[in-house]
């Protein structure tokens, strides 16, 4: 099981920084991606971890803003964002997926199938 944790109320600007804590498996062997949902759209995503090498990948709209990062010794993977803008206002979801490759190339399709969820946050921004 995946949890989510850190959403909340900030102003343009600010910065907020996401955590996904992982129960009953551990991260080293998965993909984790992040992605979001805001009123009236669809689930998109937001960037992605890949196991192993832990590298990383983000949607041009938050590049340069965003960054992923893990803690292994608390199995937690976070999601700082920075310079937040009212347009990333939405519910937050961090989700895992088996698997060893570039973690890119797991569509949003194929963690809706394959993916442990967690129950997504709460990120409001204010103008």
């Amino acid at each position: 099981q995946l949890q989510a944790s850190g959403g909340g109320l900030v102003q343009a600007g600010g910065s907020l920084r996401l955590s996904c804590a992982a129960s009953r498996f551990s991260f080293d062997d998965y993909a984790i991606g992040w992605f979001r949902q805001a009123p009236g759209k669809e689930r998109e995503g937001v960037g992605c971890m890949s196991s192993g090498d832990l590298t990383t990948c983000y949607e041009d709209s938050v590049k340069g803003r965003f960054t992923i990062s893990s803690d292994s010794a608390k199995n937690t993977v976070y999601l700082q964002m920075n310079s937040l803008k009212p347009e990333d206002t939405a519910v937050y979801y961090c989700a895992a997926v088996l698997g060893g490759r570039p973690c890119g190339i797991y569509s949003l399709t194929y963690y809706s199938a394959q993916g442990y969820w967690g129950q997504g946050t709460q990120v409001t921004v204010s103008s």
